[in-house]
């Protein structure tokens, strides 16, 4: 059970019939919204095995399932009893690799940097057709390594680290945000502690939370610094859970290790982005954990981390639960 939450009523499998469901989407979407058809209804404490698309829309065959680029989106799954005000939370319990081949951009987004910093253009439709931009990456799913093959014919090598770039439920009313911003909703999170062993929190705003996901990564740097992850498919189970009426403004993340704030909107600066999740943090701690606020900030003083989650203006804010005790 989430710590934090203890003192809210926890709707999961000891309250119901926990199932398992195994699905996989024919129809992917590119908006967080409550217009798309539910593609599967659960209650809490269900799991949920699927497969999702990369960011081009290819599957696990390499069979291409979208006419479009652009993070599809795999959902919107519908959480029964999930009402306006409560906390929808999403155990990622199993995030893997489902194929061997992934791609990313070539450059750091970073602008005017003179020739002899810049790297050589890639061979024209070198990873996907008309987009001689992306660079092809060699994924081993048996040894968890991820490679890429350099102009001069070294190798790049690194260790898979799989994530969710995209994970969220369809805001109020009628806004569809597409699955490349992020904000209050989630959405185009692209924070590489989305990964497997992490609870996402996220608000609810519809019956049923309708919940989306997508933009596997195979591996990224803080930041997102090459405007993309290595893109792939991936296998994900997940399990979910409500807590009622908590009143969650914006996306929270936990682990073992962590407890973790993000603030992230639309166009936002990365200050204003610090301080969403600052202040978020602080209401965790001091309105929900019990802390008293001299503690709260002080401890934020000496023990915060703060992630530069994308270059586009999220941050995230994380607190080692060791020094909770």
């Amino acid at each position: 059970m989430i710590a934090e939450m203890r003192f809210c009523l926890i709707l999961s499998a000891a309250c119901l019939a926990a199932e398992t469901h195994r699905v996989i989407d024919d129809t992917y979407h590119h908006t967080f919204s409550a217009a798309h058809p539910v593609l599967l209804r659960v209650k809490p404490g269900d799991r949920i095995l699927t497969k999702t698309v990369d960011s081009a829309g290819f599957d696990f065959e390499g069979i291409r399932r979208t006419k479009t680029h652009g993070n599809p989106l795999t959902g919107p799954f519908f959480v029964e009893g999930a009402a306006p005000g409560d906390t929808l939370v999403v155990r990622l319990e199993r995030i893997a690799l489902n194929r061997k081949t992934g791609y990313t951009g070539h450059t750091v987004g970073v602008k005017d940097l003179p020739a002899a910093l810049q790297p050589p253009k890639p061979v024209a439709d070198a990873a996907i057709r008309g987009y001689d931009y992306l660079l092809p990456w060699t994924l081993d799913p048996a040894t968890g390594t991820v490679v890429h093959r350099g102009p001069d014919g070294s190798e790049l090598r690194t260790a898979a680290r799989p994530m969710l770039g995209c994970i969220g439920v369809a805001p109020e009313g009628g806004y569809s945000p597409r699955s490349g911003p992020a904000g209050y909703w989630g959405g185009n999170l692209d924070y590489n502690w989305i990964r497997q062993g992490t609870t996402v929190m996220l608000p609810v705003f519809h019956p049923g939370a309708l919940l989306f996901f997508g933009d596997g990564h195979a591996a990224q740097g803080d930041g997102e610094p090459v405007g993309s992850g290595v893109e792939t498919s991936l296998d994900v189970e997940i399990s979910v859970d409500l807590v009622k009426s908590a009143g969650l403004k914006q996306p929270r993340a936990e682990t073992a290790e962590y407890l973790i704030a993000i603030g992230s909107k639309p166009d936002a600066t990365l200050n204003q982005s610090l301080e969403l999740a600052t202040r978020d943090m602080l209401h965790w701690l001091i309105a929900e954990r019990e802390l008293p606020a001299w503690r709260a900030h002080l401890l934020l003083g000496v023990e915060a981390r703060y992630d530069l989650i994308t270059l586009g203006g999220s941050v995230g804010l994380r607190l080692s639960k060791t020094a909770l005790r």
